[in-house]
């Protein structure tokens, strides 16, 4: 199957729009929530997300800068926003992406500098000999690396260079100059930063199959050839459901050639909408792809292709599918982000705090109890009706209607756009097997006060009542 990674959404979505109203909380997620650039860290690893430059702001930028320790530019340093124009160069994205890396203590990874798409028309158009080709492509890669030597750590030099069955693509670069491309782009980008670890990166490798076999001939011949390949970027764009049972032993296979791995640009999509059970199955797959890199001991790690629902690319690609990546629109933790916690060592208890509840069950009660010309006050039970203690908890909703929390009690509220976020106090974390907890707030109405129609908790849906 095709995928066209590489194009983020160019709107964002819904409730992500909205500066958020913060009630005491950094983020909407619970302060008690694992924090996966530590858990990954301790295991020798890190876990990267992409990004978009231009929302690198508020409540985007918390969760980026917290959970993360990689960033990848999703589109900022890619041959047609960098060099628009020939010998022209724009470089206030990728700037941007490089000096929120370091305020963050991030690695970067550099993203990226020979692709068959995003190029500019000026190139694509022009009539070149093969010499002339070729030396537009190293002087790109000279520029592009030496501009950033020292602060990146990671270059994806050539990217999605296999069709499906294992041959070359058709590019404008093979079809000009054929398979010496890409040693050639290489070895320009050794030469601008020797430092730097350079990554040849495609999708649909993940498993065993006709095109990781076409990507393991290129790099063991390279190797051979004594042409600079540090390591093999793995992309993961998966289905639901279809996280190739052979990942671990296809990493493996690549790191025993002597080169790092990583997985560079992992979202699992599922059909919409989104049921406890897909987003269980979800949990499942992020858990599923972050253990085959911790159990390979040459896979430097895990990067999602954007953390947040409101920022990925697959709803504009792929017609009714989305909910792909760790968190929702509205920057609320999904199940999966609990599953990549659980790979890298949290358990969900006291120490790690927080908590995804599994299959537990919960009810929600919704109460006005009081209301006036622009304001009123709500209380809110929520009851675990599962066999298991819940601890620590997050409920989550959206208002139909515009309402604004202003301030709340027993509880500690964030608000973006419609969406809304409640996490416990230090002193009501635990909620247990059948039993409640209640937190109350102000907020202001206009034109109507309707009820939230659904709740979570958790990320779990709760019934109402």
């Amino acid at each position: 199957m095709r995928f066209h990674p590489h194009v983020f959404r160019r709107a964002a979505l819904g409730l992500a729009t909205a500066g958020a109203l913060l009630l005491g909380l950094a983020t909407p997620s619970n302060a008690a929530d694992p924090v996966l650039r530590d858990l990954a860290q301790a295991k020798g690893k890190y876990y990267g997300t992409a990004v978009t430059a231009s929302k690198l702001t508020g409540t985007y930028a918390d969760i980026a800068g917290s959970q993360f320790n990689s960033i990848t530019p999703g589109n900022e340093m890619k041959w047609e926003s960098v060099e628009p124009s020939r010998g022209s160069y724009n470089w206030s994205g990728a700037d941007a992406v490089v000096g929120f890396a370091e305020a963050h203590d991030m690695r970067v990874r550099g993203h990226t500098l020979v692709w068959h798409s995003q190029l500019p028309g000026w190139l694509t158009n022009g009539s070149w000999t093969a010499d002339q080709l070729r030396t537009l492509m190293t002087d790109h890669i000279t520029t592009e690396v030496g501009r950033y030597k020292g602060r990146i750590n990671h270059w994806d030099v050539v990217n999605e260079p296999f069709n499906e069955d294992g041959t070359f693509r058709q590019s404008l670069w093979y079809t000009k100059l054929g398979q010496s491309y890409i040693a050639d782009a290489l070895r320009a980008a050794r030469a601008a930063d020797p430092d730097a670890k350079l990554y040849l990166n495609d999708y649909n490798t993940d498993g065993l199959g006709a095109k990781s076999d076409g990507m393991y001939n290129l790099v063991k011949s390279l190797k051979a050839q004594g042409v600079p390949i540090d390591g093999v970027g793995f992309q993961g764009h998966l289905i639901l459901g279809q996280v190739p049972s052979t990942m671990k032993a296809n990493l493996q296979r690549f790191a025993d050639l002597g080169v790092d791995v990583a997985v560079t640009e992992l979202d699992i999509r599922m059909t919409l909408p989104a049921t406890d059970a897909k987003l269980a199955q979800q949990k499942a797959d992020y858990r599923a792809v972050t253990d085959a890199c911790v159990a390979v001991a040459r896979c430097e790690g895990v990067t999602v292709w954007g953390f947040t629902d409101s920022d990925s690319w697959i709803p504009d690609v792929f017609d009714g599918q989305g909910a792909s990546t760790p968190y929702d629109e509205g920057y609320r933790p999904k199940p999966a982000y609990y599953g990549i916690a659980e790979s890298l060592g949290w358990t969900g208890d006291g120490g790690g705090g927080g908590g995804d509840p599994g299959p537990t069950g919960c009810t929600v009660g919704y109460t006005v109890t009081s209301q006036w010309n622009t304001g009123f006050t709500a209380n809110v039970t929520v009851k675990n009706t599962g066999s298991s203690p819940v601890n620590g908890w997050q409920v989550a909703w959206t208002y139909p209607s515009g309402q604004r929390v202003t301030s709340a009690w027993n509880a500690t509220v964030a608000q973006s756009g419609a969406g809304v976020t409640a996490s416990n106090a230090s002193y009501n974390a635990t909620i247990g097997a059948g039993g409640s907890v209640s937190f109350g707030f102000n907020g202001t109405w206009s034109g109507a006060n309707a009820a939230p129609a659904a709740f979570t908790l958790n990320g779990t849906a709760c019934t109402t009542g």
